[in-house]
């Protein structure tokens, strides 16, 4: 009799341990990815000297390579392999990560943008290809918990992201807060900001040598390949296929906002946390070192949880337990809004407990039964992830007001993460009653 681990990572008899394995290891880099750049909103807008809507377009040249190159890469991969989209993916990783060098050389914000953007339309490309890879290598029953014991390993290289941000950026940077920086001649300030840009692209030239490791690596295994016969794009009659079908439509939406609150979540932790302990007489540099604790603590709870619902999942339905858990972030997001202390700090932890599951989840939901069309509409979720380059400069816009009719306005501004738990619980429930 064969054990539950053997079915779900086995098809015909074949077993996928190996390729899962290492295309596994990419959730963790793109995870790392994701989570060292959060923290560089704030760092950028301290080296620059820039408000947090500016340094927010960290946020949309990130996410904007997701959006723009999701479905030139499901073209790729449906003309090649999924094994070709991985290897470009980590080559366009790691050329985004190595032009952090001549953009630091420049001395100028807006090269880190490109090259932020370079970097993820390399993860654009992962993502599409690695997503579905996933959920070929065994039985379409276990797909969806096939993607979560995947994308549980996700957290783990964003726990090493916030780690190395926390440790070899944050802290090593230029003591001088923000207010006394606003106050240096031009030659104090370009000193000052040549150093803080050489500690901050270290990590990202090292991330570059290890993804080119992992490029050849994975070139040098056989890999599978699960429902890659068909080589024709017909891009177009695909997409009016897949958009015809609500629970893919409605899923693609749900993503958007999911990735928009998770990314707020995430990148305004600093900012909320920095604004409490300063409040309670904090200088600048330690609140902002103390508040990436608590985002990295948010990161562990996510990772445990994230385990944690892949196991409920054997036993409760996947969009009733997405439901439960949009619910209940929509409460804590409240937590984190009403709450001016450290109780809303918590609040703003918590929420990691309940987002752990949604991303591999609705993707699940969405891709089921979609066959040889999965290749295209994991390009449209993939796409979705522009909720994380759209809705943070919303945020950072409120956040930049201070405060609204006597109101914090870094508290107010998570009134738009609660929105989105509205939109991701609606999903959830359109789930259980259609049977989806």
């Amino acid at each position: 009799m064969k054990t539950d681990k053997a079915s779900i990572l086995s098809k015909d008899g074949v077993s996928y341990l190996i390729p899962f394995v290492l295309i596994t290891s990419c959730f963790a880099l793109w995870g790392f990815a994701n989570d060292i750049t959060n923290p560089m909103v704030k760092a950028f807008s301290k080296i620059f000297r820039m408000s947090a809507t500016d340094g927010a377009l960290v946020q949309v040249a990130f996410y904007g390579g997701y959006f723009a190159m999701a479905f030139p890469a499901a073209m790729f991969i449906r003309r090649y392999s999924y094994k070709a989209g991985v290897l470009l993916g980590l080559g366009m990783y790691a050329f985004g990560a190595f032009l952090f060098f001549p953009a630091k050389m420049t001395g100028e914000y807006y090269p880190f943008l490109i090259a932020y953007f370079i970097l993820t339309c390399g993860l654009s490309f992962l993502e599409t290809s690695c997503n579905p890879y996933i959920l070929s290598m065994g039985t379409e029953e276990t797909a969806t918990r096939r993607l979560n014991l995947a994308q549980s390993f996700n957290p783990i290289g964003s726990l090493a992201g916030m780690y190395v941000a926390m440790n070899f950026i944050q802290a090593r940077l230029h003591p001088l807060d923000t207010a006394d920086r606003a106050l240096l001649d031009e030659q104090e300030f370009e000193a000052i900001k040549d150093s803080d840009l050489s500690v901050l692209i270290a990590p990202y030239l090292a991330i570059g040598l290890v993804i080119l490791l992992m490029l050849i690596l994975i070139r040098l295994v056989k890999m599978p390949k699960n429902g890659e016969e068909n080589h024709n794009i017909n891009f177009v009659p695909t997409l009016k296929r897949i958009f015809t079908q609500s629970r893919y439509r409605e899923g693609v939406i749900a993503q958007f906002f999911y990735v928009g609150a998770q990314i707020m979540c995430w990148t305004f932790i600093i900012q909320y946390g920095t604004h409490l302990f300063m409040s309670q007489g904090m200088e600048e540099k330690a609140a902002e070192i103390l508040s990436q604790k608590y985002n990295i603590v948010a990161m562990v709870i996510f990772c445990i949880s994230r385990f944690v619902c892949t196991f409920i999942l054997r036993y409760l339905n996947a969009g009733r337990l997405l439901m439960i858990l949009a619910v209940l972030g929509g409460v804590f997001t409240l937590g984190a809004v009403f709450l001016q202390n450290i109780y809303g700090l918590y609040s703003l932890v918590a929420i990691s407990a309940c987002m752990s599951l949604m991303f591999p989840t609705i993707y699940g939901i969405a891709l089921k039964g979609l066959g040889e069309d999965a290749k295209f509409g994991a390009a449209g979720l993939i796409m979705a992830i522009l909720g994380g380059s759209v809705l943070p400069p919303l945020q950072a816009l409120v956040i930049d007001m201070k405060t609204v009719g006597g109101f914090p306005a870094v508290n107010l501004s998570f009134l738009l993460p609660f929105i989105c738990f509205i939109v991701i619980s609606w999903y959830g429930y359109r789930t259980i009653r259609n049977r989806w």
